[in-house]
């Protein structure tokens, strides 16, 4: 099964349903619709599975309200930008290449 690791401070939002929406970037994973992929924190520790609903190739600038939705907010691009220049270690701009994954918790 195909797993998607998440910040760990990031859980807690999942689990309650308040993100639904993930956004990878240099993702080379062929995560399709209906697929059920494994939720793992940094560990690589299950925390949840969920099945995939859609998957969108796109850019920063061009998101739309509708690819934000169920995705943490950030307070302006830059902190944007910066926030996945941690999790990747490589610059981020405009034009980077983002995964949009929105999925469905499965309930066991």
């Amino acid at each position: 099964m195909m797993s998607i690791k998440f910040e760990d401070s990031l859980i807690d939002l999942i689990l309650e349903g308040m993100k639904d929406t993930t956004w990878r970037l240099w993702d080379e994973k062929d995560v399709s619709p209906d697929q059920e992929v494994s939720l793992q924190d940094t560990d690589g520790n299950e925390f949840a599975r969920a099945r995939v609903l859609w998957v969108k190739d796109t850019t920063f600038d061009r998101l739309t309200e509708e690819d934000k939705e169920g995705h943490e907010s950030y307070e302006s691009r830059e902190e944007m930008y910066s926030t996945y220049e941690s999790y990747y270690d490589r610059d981020v701009e405009s034009d980077t290449e983002v995964k949009i994954i929105k999925f469905e918790l499965v309930k066991e």
